[in-house]
């Protein structure tokens, strides 16, 4: 696996972490224990994500996320008190998939990891507040439901074709700054309003 390939996966993994950090972690444990993702060598230090008491303790994650993501204002409050903990884990994922021999490679990883990890989360919580402030209940459960489906399928691409991982992440970094953008023009608007009342 090339440098690209690596950066690719690192960076998709941690921009991924950022809305669902315990389905990540979950995922990729899973599919390292059915063989369905081969871990090169110098990724072993993957191989605690196999570990059935991580797998256990991310998937409890996963199912308390899954359930809380779909309640108005508990996903908000989810994703405050996963303020630290998503770009912290974002940062350890891609830590782990970069080369342990490489100290510099190391440190870059974990500041652009938790960097990438912390950005998809603010994206994300910003697009769920403002889907909080509809009436009624459906676009908070569709919201959550499409970051389910589009986390457990890009990661699928990411570690099945590793030459498009980087295309993957690129394409999680304009999506997050598009929620970011659009999360922006709604509250000016609704701050604009409320001033001129």
């Amino acid at each position: 696996m090339g440098i690209m390939e690596i950066i690719g996966i690192a960076g998709s993994v941690s921009l991924l972490s950022g809305w669902r950090l315990y389905l990540c972690v979950f995922a990729t444990g899973l599919a390292m224990r059915l063989d369905a993702l081969p871990v090169p060598e110098h990724l072993a230090s993957l191989a605690v994500l196999e570990n059935p008491w991580v797998m256990g303790i991310a998937a409890l994650g996963a199912l308390a996320e899954f359930f809380a993501d779909k309640v108005m204002w508990l996903d908000s409050l989810w994703d405050t008190v996963h303020t630290l903990v998503r770009p912290i884990g974002g940062a350890l994922l891609a830590l782990a998939i970069v080369d342990p021999s490489d100290p510099a490679m190391q440190v870059i990883a974990f500041m652009l990891g938790g960097g990438a990890s912390f950005l998809a989360h603010g994206g994300k919580a910003s697009a769920r507040a403002v889907v909080n402030t509809s009436p009624e209940p459906v676009s908070n459960i569709a919201a959550s439901s499409a970051e389910d489906i589009a986390t457990v399928g890009l990661l699928y691409v990411a570690y099945e074709y590793p030459a498009v991982a980087a295309g993957v992440a690129a394409v999680l970094l304009v999506l997050v700054f598009g929620l970011l953008w659009i999360a922006s023009r709604v509250v000016k608007r609704v701050f604009f309003r409320s001033s001129r009342t």
